[in-house]
């Protein structure tokens, strides 16, 4: 691990490839959320791509509209969701409408991150 930030609604773990988002019990993302992605895009990530991967530990809402805007930023190559909850796989086919990135589902994190590290050189090959 890189670095850790603390965001309004949870954490973020920066790895060379790619960052997991952890976000607290209860919470509810909404794109106001994405300030912090695109803070660390920027920051962490500025000449480089990456993947967000959504750890869904703890119980939350996410609005599917985030993704509209995440997928804006230009160096961000894909998300990917990490639940062993089958509701929350479940949502994540609803999210995946709003995405115009790839958005992969995983049951386990190493799944998610080996698929986050191909991503991120089959995008540095194009």
């Amino acid at each position: 691990m890189i670095h850790i930030v603390k965001t309004s609604v949870g954490v973020m773990q920066v790895y060379e490839n790619y960052v997991i988002g952890i976000v607290n019990e209860g919470e509810t993302v909404t794109d106001l959320s994405n300030a912090d992605l695109f803070k660390i895009a920027k920051t962490h990530f500025k000449n480089k791509k990456f993947v967000y991967i959504s750890h869904r530990i703890n119980s939350y809402a996410v609005d599917p509209v985030i993704y509209i805007q995440a997928s804006k930023i230009e160096n961000l190559v894909g998300f990917a969701i990490v639940s062993s909850k089958k509701i929350a796989r479940i949502n994540s086919q609803i999210e995946q409408i709003f995405s115009k990135k790839p958005l992969k589902t995983f049951a386990e994190i190493n799944d998610a991150t080996e698929w986050a590290n191909n991503a991120v050189r089959e995008a540095d090959d194009k």
